[in-house]
């Protein structure tokens, strides 16, 4: 499971996330999904005590879902207001399916899955991840996918954006900051223009409420819940809108609630520097292996030295020329010792006019309505934190670039949500005492530990797996111990007396 969190989060945010907004608002007030819950007033045509029962009550048609899949995967497509304010009003189609619990007897009820993003769908999760799970897993839960509101199959936004829209990996430089600005400036002006008014109902909260309704529609009393990176603040909000209908949640690989937005990329620019760090006394003591330098200063000046060379003759690899800035985009291989080390040493004979090397590691850009998605739900969630000045951008992005020179001047520098329209709602604080667990690995370049202990503090009644040593973005699944906590709390609902770090296995 741990490799697959990981292509679909890199998809999602080609290999980005963010977490920088101080957060307003209460998240459990004036917010709600169903049954009961408050922020759904107003809704002609429903029930003036329950606007949402014609949600809620809604029977799914569940049905085979393609050739593709096994017969035992079904489909359904569940209704949601586009407005929880106006239910009444226009509606989105939200794409589900499941796997039944293999044992009637020992049925617990339904497990959510999410992949992160935002953006990413979720639709294909039971079908991809099924095989991963325990059998004990299997039998108590029904396994329920679903892409978010706006993204894949439920009822997709578009953008309009170009190829080279997509791309938000860029380094700040004086001489390309106008064009960078127009950039984001185009992204944010195409966005409204093609969405409208549905814009600013592609959020977090519309998410949580949607699952709930979703819980509702399945006739369950609680959601149990599998997510990681994006995904688990999404699930953190659920817990922080519904406490009382959150069963077993996993978070894997946590995001900082307080800082999701601009600060996740600020985050993952700071947490890098600490694992070159790390990759440079690793390597260092493998000189003769690699041959980047018998001390970590001298492998650090080696890598820079090639980057400095690449800025002003890219180097060629098999897919082409890289440039410094494309090497420094590159981060997140530090995080794994031995493949940055083997891909520098490639880099460094390239650079001497050797073989070319392999390319960058690269995830590649995901679709635009992945792109779009992503745009729609952090600006959403939190335009109101994003400086609405370019020159602020310029400042922090020359600032960064100097504190983190890997990648704090991409970090910091100008996005979309600068000039976005506000979403329909003030962000959620995540303050609470509901029970999860939370899985993270030291050495996460996408969410960084600090992350996750920030997620672990502002939910209280959670407990806390580090994998010492462990590598990359995605803990369940890769065989350390989080495995066995997790399988435990899924299928007893017993969590660890106290916080646990084990290694990594071998």
């Amino acid at each position: 499971m741990a490799p697959l969190l990981a292509a679909c989060t890199a998809a999602a945010l080609a290999a980005t996330l963010t977490s920088g907004t101080a957060f307003a608002a209460s998240g459990a007030s004036g917010a709600s999904g169903a049954s009961g819950a408050s922020g759904a007033s107003g809704a002609s045509g429903a029930s003036a005590k329950d606007p949402l029962r014609p949600y809620t009550q809604q029977k799914l048609h569940w049905r085979h879902c393609d050739a593709k899949t096994p017969v035992t995967f079904q489909c359904a497509t569940l209704k949601v207001p586009l407005d929880y304010e106006h239910p009444g009003g226009k509606r989105l189609d939200i794409a589900v399916n499941r796997l039944k619990a293999s044992s009637p007897e020992e049925r617990r009820g339904v497990l959510l899955f999410n992949p992160g993003g935002p953006g990413a769908p979720g639709l294909d999760l039971p079908v991809a991840l099924e095989t991963y799970l325990p059998q004990a897993v299997k039998e108590r839960y029904d396994l329920i996918g679903f892409d978010p509101r706006g993204i894949g199959r439920s009822s997709p936004l578009s953008c309009g954006l170009s190829f080279d829209e997509l791309d938000f990996d860029r380094a700040y430089h004086a001489e390309t900051f106008a064009k960078d600005v127009r950039w984001a400036r185009d992204v944010a002006r195409k966005c409204a223009a093609e969405e409208g008014d549905r814009l600013r109902h592609i959020t977090t909260r519309d998410t949580a409420r949607d699952m709930d309704v979703m819980r509702a529609a399945l006739g369950e009393p609680k959601i149990s819940y599998y997510a990681g990176s994006y995904g688990t603040y999404l699930g953190a909000v659920y817990m922080q809108m519904f406490p009382r209908r959150a069963d077993r949640f996993v978070l894997d690989s946590a995001v900082d609630p307080v800082r999701y937005g601009r600060g996740t990329f600020q985050d993952m620019a700071e947490g890098t520097e600490p694992a070159f760090t790390r990759w440079s006394e690793w390597t260092a003591r493998r000189h003769t292996v690699y041959q980047l330098g018998t001390t970590p200063a001298e492998v650090r000046r080696t890598f820079w030295d090639i980057v400095a060379q690449a800025n002003r003759e890219p180097v060629a690899t098999a897919d082409g020329l890289l440039t410094g800035d494309d090497i420094r985009s590159a981060r997140d291989v530090f995080f794994q010792e031995q493949r940055a080390a083997a891909w520098v040493a490639e880099l460094k004979k390239a650079a001497e006019g050797d073989e070319p090397a392999t390319p960058a590691p690269d995830p590649g850009l995901p679709p635009e309505n992945e792109i779009a998605g992503l745009w729609a739900v952090m600006c959403g969630d939190t335009s109101a934190a994003w400086p609405r000045d370019p020159e602020q951008y310029r400042r922090d992005a020359v600032r960064d670039k100097a504190r983190y020179p890997l990648y704090g001047d991409f970090a910091s520098t100008i996005k979309p949500c600068a000039f976005w329209k506000p979403g329909g709602e003030h962000p959620t604080t995540v303050n609470n005492g509901v029970k999860a667990l939370i899985l993270q690995n030291e050495w996460d370049p996408q969410t960084p530990l600090a992350a996750a202990r920030n997620m672990h503090r502002a939910l209280r009644g959670s407990r806390m797996v580090t994998v010492a040593g462990g590598e990359g973005h995605g803990v369940y699944g890769a065989g350390s111990c989080a495995d066995e906590v997790a399988n435990t709390y899924l299928t007893t609902g017993r969590l660890p007396a106290r916080d646990l770090t084990c290694r990594t296995p071998g």
